[in-house]
């Protein structure tokens, strides 16, 4: 039992299957309902698809865990009804603080760009964060969860995936077109179905301990390296919700992680940190080793790797939960295209190769931040503590500190979806980035990325919408009726378009600056906010030709 947190407990309901002694089909099950199997089973029932989520257990996740949660997995939880009561609730920062000894050597601001409607991080237990996603969940009439119902067998053919599922009242089975493992690091299902798991695993060991107390600390993150309370060690602090702190000490390999969690050991450290004068409750405690890891591809026939089932990173940086609802985020729109017949199974090789692409470079960042927070050898130590000694006069040095490189989305630059320029732009906004957020007049929230649903969209930048001619309008309008449908968004400095287009006024100018807009310019994005192409004028059969490749039709 926790303090500060009263855990849920879901109700379990027989299942139809074992209540009529028969199988079951579904065209998509979800495995697993933690943050990435209902983020995946959310996205796709915001798009019309039937969806079905087991999981074994009846409550939310045991323990804090994931904490940190980035900027565009906020934008990804905003577009399926979750980022609001996220952000309400946790604990919004963009300062991280880096300590040597006593001394502070570095700092780095997540979102040093103002006009962004979500801050850099938001701390937020992982539980409330599967209570957020249960109550949206439920809010959608085609989308199932079923508690208590434990996955024992997982078989597939060209056609289906057929798993056998344990009850409280008996077991059954059921097919699936299509089975999203989102089970976890250890993966049940990628175990029956034989597949490997490759990587590395650290020899160190960190010791969690959630922490109640009232401080007034700034919501900022802090690291230390070798502070004067736990030398020649790291310790890690972060603020979350219900004035629930985390602290992160280093252990070491030879650490004994039984002893370690024990009150008697664990108290003790929090007061040589914090002063034997502040108050202070335990709320949860953990020791953990990590490790950085994938599987060689996250799509096998029938079977769909999500999340910490398909890769693995150490926690410096906030790479887990964050890397895995980005995985949701590219694979929802492909799969629903899928479904439909819009698409070739094929367009499904994408999702693995473009989630492939980010868990590398998670990876190689995770890997990283651990080599200079743990390193390996005196050689490498001296050379960190140089480091950290000139990190507080120098900005080259500044730029080698690493205590976790934060979690930012990939930029797919490489991908065979992306259409090449074949004009000159400036700026960031290259085909495969991630789409910048900007003000509006307007629209549903005042914010752009509030703007944009889960389909492809035309963003067609005009000073004076209201200029735009019928037969323009029209063109751009018939996106809309092709047999994968764009929506046509005319940005605009003022006016309103004609034939019912949506306008969004750029009252700032911040959508031309960020995407090096002119008059007749246009941007396809994707579903999942990522740049398609680009062109400096509307072609309408470059449009269309743009949206085959991104989708395996070209």
């Amino acid at each position: 039992m926790l303090k500060t947190y009263t855990y849920p407990k879901f109700d379990y309901v027989c299942p139809p299957e074992v209540r009529e002694q028969r199988n079951g089909h579904y065209p998509v099950v979800v495995v697993g309902a933690g943050p990435v199997g209902l983020a995946m089973a959310i996205d796709l029932a915001q798009q019309g698809q039937s969806v079905l989520v087991l999981d074994n257990d009846d409550t939310v996740s045991i323990g804090s865990r994931g904490v940190c949660y980035a900027k565009r997995a906020l934008e990804v939880l905003d577009r399926i009804g979750c980022g609001t009561p996220c952000v309400d609730k946790g604990v919004s920062w963009n300062v991280g603080r880096t300590f040597f000894g006593e001394k502070e050597v570095f700092n780095f601001n997540l979102r040093p760009q103002e006009g962004h409607q979500r801050p850099g991080m938001v701390n937020l237990q992982q539980y409330y964060l599967e209570e957020f996603l249960v109550a949206r969940a439920r809010q959608l009439p085609n989308l199932e969860i079923r508690f208590k119902n434990n996955v024992i067998s997982v078989e597939q053919d060209d056609s289906k995936a057929t798993v056998r599922v344990e009850t409280p009242d008996g077991a059954y089975t059921l097919t699936a077109d299509w089975l999203i493992a989102a089970d976890g690091a250890r993966s049940p299902i990628r175990n029956m179905l034989g597949l490997d798991i490759d990587g590395k695993i650290f020899m160190d060991r960190f010791l969690i301990a959630d922490v109640v107390m009232k401080a007034d600390y700034p919501a900022e993150r802090w690291f230390w390296f070798d502070p004067p309370f736990h030398r020649n060690q790291s310790v890690l602090l972060h603020k979350q919700a219900d004035n629930v702190w985390r602290i992160d000490f280093q252990l070491g390999w030879n650490a004994d992680p039984e002893e370690e969690k024990k009150p008697e050991n664990v108290i003790p450290r929090i007061k040589a940190m914090l002063g034997d004068d502040r108050e202070f409750e335990l709320e949860w405690v953990s020791v953990y080793t990590f490790q950085c890891r994938r599987m060689g591809r996250f799509n096998h026939n029938r079977v769909l790797f999500v999340g910490d089932a398909a890769h693995q990173v150490s926690p410096f940086g906030a790479r887990g939960a964050n890397s895995g609802i980005q995985d949701t985020d590219n694979l929802a729109w492909k799969l629903k295209l899928v479904l439909d017949g819009k698409a070739p199974a094929s367009l499904l090789d994408s999702y693995s190769a473009e989630r492939c692409y980010a868990a590398d470079e998670n990876i190689m960042n995770s890997t990283r931040s651990t080599d200079f927070i743990t390193p390996k050898s005196n050689v490498s130590k001296a050379f960190r503590n140089a480091v950290l000694e000139l990190a507080q006069d120098y900005p080259f040095a500044r730029a080698l500190v690493n205590s976790g490189r934060l979690s930012v989305p990939s930029w797919l630059v490489d991908s065979p979806l992306n259409t090449p320029d074949s004009d000159s732009f400036a700026g960031n906004m290259i085909p495969g980035a991630p789409m910048d957020d900007a003000p509006i007049a307007g629209g549903r929230n005042g914010w752009l990325l509030g703007d944009m649903d889960t389909q492809f969209q035309l963003l067609y930048y005009v000073t004076d919408a209201s200029q735009i001619s019928a037969e323009l309008a029209q063109q751009l309008a018939s996106l809309a009726q092709d047999r994968i449908g764009v929506r046509a968004v005319v940005v605009a400095q003022k006016g309103t378009a004609p034939q019912g287009l949506l306008t969004l006024i750029d009252a700032q100018g911040a959508i031309a600056q960020r995407y090096d807009m002119q008059e007749g310019t246009a941007y396809l994005v994707r579903p999942d906010q990522h740049v398609a192409a680009r062109w400096r004028a509307f072609d309408a059969a470059k449009v269309r030709a743009a949206v085959a490749r991104a989708t395996g039709n070209a």
